[in-house]
This record gives structure tokens, C-alpha cells and sequence, in this order.
């Protein structure tokens, strides 16, 4: 089978597709036809050895697939050859079949395409979770959303929609402000703008974000928790603006804010109720059709080095997604 393989920590430009064995199916496990994968933001981070945690060497990068069932252990029920599924692993996606446990998938909804089920359960389940298990955002309430148009950002601003907030869409450009609106936000801003927090106190009344949503960091993301509103809930998604950045403690003491951690990847091991919970949540929404996952740029395998280009630059809109076979 084919596979992307990342030999040695390198820029994208530097690695490979390449012809690799076939995995084999142990117990409790399924081994799945990869149809389509999503890439990331922490994708692009762990090619190039950049993320706080490293893969070991040689490795596949890519987390989130949709496909079907090619074959399932002896020990595995439920999932026949040919089902639909989609899921999540640590790596692996990026290649023409993936071998992973038969808890980490889920059958694929009705009318849910591959590209969609690959860019939908870390967007989604990182928004719901974030807003509803940790932010408990409340229907009226205003939702902040920075990096609003990347895959994170406008699945939190469809959530955030759903869930009966007003929702500030904040983005760098007017492209990304413009399809932020048409996910459905209230308002937008431009937050590389030295002057953009009174733009926030305008929209706002003087009253601050509720709920801001994060996946951005930087100081961008010090300067929002400036504009948070009293006991206001500022969720760190992720530092997509690639630096970590350093909130001096007299704030949150000053704002009666609140500062949490929202970490996907822990979910399902450390609180399995709440994710459960989250994804029956979602999945009510997809099949009422009340929620229309987003999917950005549609790539070939061949094509995935473009792909890892787009997803790192400021005119990526959602998430990218490689269609497989």
C-alpha cells in the first residue's frame, strides 16, 4: 500500500509517498480502507518535529480518516466488511489503509461524505466540548471565536450558533471574515488591527466576550483575555499563531476570568462520559441537519505536500482534506 513516511523530523517539502506493507489486524481491532484524511495545523507541527510531543521515528502523520471496513479481528463485533466508519488516531491517516482499535471509529452517519467525516470529528468534538463541557456557554451570551475561519474556528462558530449565542467572528483577512458570516457569525473584527479591542468593546456594549475560543495564541490571545467579560471563560484550544503566550495573573484577578484547557487528544481517555455525550450531541445534529460540517481545500495523495502549503498559510479557509483511492 502506499503511505506518506516521515523518515526524519524535515520540512514537507522533504518527505515521501511511499510503498509500504500492508498492516495486520490484531485483536480488538479493525483495519479500515481509508477513503479521505484530514490535515491539521498540529499535522503540519509534528513533520517537522515542532510539536510538544514527538512521534517516533519512521512515522505516518495524520489523525482523522473516513473510510470503510476491510477486515475486523475475530474478537471485534458490529463493523462488517464495507461499513462506512470514521476516526481518530494518533498517526497513520495519510496512507491507503490504517490498522486501530474498534473504539477509536464510529459508523458513519447517513449522507455523510468521506471528505466530511475526515474533516468532522476533531473540529467538532473540539468546539462542542469546549463551549458546552468546559466554557458552559449559555444561549445568549456573546462567543468571541479568534482564528474564525480555520477548522477549528468556524466549527466553533457554527457550534456557538447552535448552542443560542451571539457569535464575534475573528479573523486576518476579509476573505476569512466573510466566510465566517456565511457559517453563520453575528458580527466580525479584524484582530490584526492595532485598534481592534475597541472594536470588540463597540460590539459589545462595553461588556467583553463572554466566551472566547482560542486556537490562536500568541499575544493575540493576551490581548483578548483583556477584552473577557466578568467571569468570563477563555478556552485554550492551541497556538496556531506559534507562540506560547505568557497571561500575567493579575488579569484573571482583575476580570474574575477564567482560564481552561481544552486538549481533544484526552478526552476519551481521562472523561469518556463527556465525550460521549458530545458526539451523541453532534450526530443528532447531522442527521437533523441542523449542523453542515465544513470541509476547506480537496486534495489528491499525490498532491498532499499542496496540501500541507495551504493548511499553513493565511489564506487556508477550514480544514484540508486528502481524498485517498
Amino acid at each position: 500500500m502506499r503511505a506518506v513516511v516521515v523518515e526524519k523530523y524535515d520540512s514537507i517539502d522533504n518527505i515521501r509517498l511511499q510503498d509500504v506493507r500492508l498492516p495486520d489486524v490484531a485483536g480488538g481491532h479493525l483495519r479500515i480502507r481509508i477513503q479521505a484524511a484530514s490535515i491539521g495545523f498540529v499535522d503540519g507541527l509534528k513533520v517537522q518535529g515542532r510539536y510538544q510531543t514527538k512521534d517516533p521515528l519512521p512515522f505516518t502523520p495524520g489523525s482523522e480518516f473516513a473510510g470503510v471496513v476491510d477486515e475486523a479481528a475475530d474478537d471485534v463485533s458490529g463493523f462488517a466488511r464495507g461499513t462506512p466508519v470514521m476516526g481518530m488516531a494518533r498517526t497513520g491517516a495519510l496512507a491507503e489503509y490504517i490498522v486501530v482499535p474498534a473504539a477509536s471509529v464510529e459508523i458513519m452517519p447517513d449522507g455523510v461524505t468521506p471528505e466530511v467525516g475526515a474533516s468532522f470529528r476533531t473540529n467538532y468534538l473540539t468546539a462542542l466540548y469546549a463551549l458546552s463541557e468546559r466554557g458552559t456557554l449559555r444561549a445568549g451570551e456573546t462567543l468571541l471565536v479568534l482564528g474564525a475561519a480555520g477548522g477549528t474556528g468556524i466549527a466553533a462558530v457554527q457550534i456557538g450558533k447552535l448552542l443560542g449565542a451571539r457569535v464575534i467572528a475573528a479573523a486576518s483577512t476579509d476573505d476569512k471574515r466573510k466566510f465566517a458570516e456565511s457559517f453563520g457569525a453575528d458580527a466580525t473584527i479584524d484582530y490584526t488591527r492595532a485598534d481592534w479591542r475597541d472594536g470588540l468593546k463597540e460590539l459589545t456594549n462595553g461588556h467583553g466576550a463572554d466566551v472566547i475560543f482560542d486556537p490562536v495564541g500568541g499575544e493575540v490571545a493576551v490581548q483578548a483575555f483583556r477584552s473577557i467579560a466578568w467571569n468570563g471563560r477563555h478556552l485554550v484550544v492551541g497556538f496556531a499563531a506559534g507562540s506560547i503566550p505568557a497571561l500575567p495573573f493579575n488579569l484573571p484577578l482583575l476580570k474574575g476570568g477564567v482560564l481552561t484547557g481544552v486538549d481533544v487528544a484526552q478526552i476519551a481517555r481521562r472523561e469518556p462520559e463527556a465525550q460521549a455525550r458530545v458526539m451523541s450531541q453532534l450526530f443528532t445534529w447531522l442527521k437533523d441537519k441542523k449542523l453542515t460540517p465544513v470541509v476547506g481545500k480537496v486534495f489528491a495523495l499525490e498532491d498532499f505536500r499542496d496540501a500541507f502549503r495551504t493548511m499553513q498559510t493565511r489564506s487556508a479557509l477550514g480544514k484540508m482534506v486528502v481524498r485517498i483511492g
